[in-house]
């Protein structure tokens, strides 16, 4: 989940991927910074529910892993 608000500037994974704990999956834009939102545990990344240029609210649902 997203933890600010902010805007989806890239992605740093695919769907099928498989991704250990603390990986980056994506970066977003908050503030005028860039921030890398990483894996919270390991696993394969199910879905991608968001697109670079998207904006998201706190709490978003960003990457489901399965």
């Amino acid at each position: 989940a997203s933890v600010m608000p902010g805007k989806v500037v890239r992605l740093l994974v695919a769907e099928g991927e498989t991704v250990r704990p603390e990986q980056g999956l994506l970066v977003i834009e908050a503030m005028k910074m860039e921030n890398e939102i990483a894996a919270p545990r390991g696993g394969r990344i199910k879905s991608i529910e968001v697109r670079p240029g998207q904006p998201v609210e706190s709490g978003a649902r960003l990457v489901v892993i399965e």
